[in-house]
């Protein structure tokens, strides 16, 4: 979200990129732009998150290793999550090509977002940082042991989840002496 509306400040503020795009700039950015760019992003961040952790939480419970919890979540929703962004980013690109600066600054804003958020963070930061913090991903704090421990899908049996490769941290040599 913060790319984002650095993005719009950039492009509709400052002016960069502006003939290139096709956009007015303006001297400011609606007073309700982020407001309501936060409300529409939490909602679509929610769902991307909901999908890769629910694949990667499933593979835990079943397997209980680490290092395929998150090749397995990215696997199974990188088409999903990937095609879903696409045609929103289409979608909020036909926003940002209309001739009203406010609909330019909304469509352009919640495309930038999603294309990042789909690209960097549900691809790169949120595994990484899955694949670094391990077992205590699924750590529920003592203070919240008040909490029902719900298991709304059941017992999880996944038979035919495929073997992946563990996943080689090791640094290799770019010097091209192969």
């Amino acid at each position: 979200m913060g790319a984002a509306y650095g993005a719009i400040v950039l492009v509709f503020q400052k002016g960069y990129g502006t003939d290139l795009l096709g956009f007015q700039q303006t001297p400011t950015i609606e007073s309700w732009l982020p407001l309501f760019l936060f409300s529409i992003l939490y909602g679509l961040s929610m769902d991307y998150h909901v999908f890769l952790l629910s694949r990667i939480r499933e593979h835990y419970d079943v397997t209980k290793r680490n290092s395929e919890w998150v090749a397995y979540g990215l696997q199974s929703t990188a088409k999903l999550i990937t095609g879903a962004a696409l045609i929103m980013v289409a979608v909020f690109s036909g926003f940002a090509s209309g001739c009203l600066v406010m609909m330019q600054q909304v469509g352009f804003g919640l495309a930038v977002a999603v294309l990042l958020d789909a690209t960097v963070v549900r691809s790169v930061l949120v595994p990484s940082s899955i694949a670094l913090l391990g077992d205590r991903n699924w750590h529920l704090p003592k203070a919240l042991n008040w909490l029902p421990n719900l298991q709304i899908e059941g017992k999880v049996r996944m038979p035919h989840l495929p073997e992946l490769p563990a996943p080689s941290f090791t640094a290799t040599s770019t010097s091209g002496d192969d």
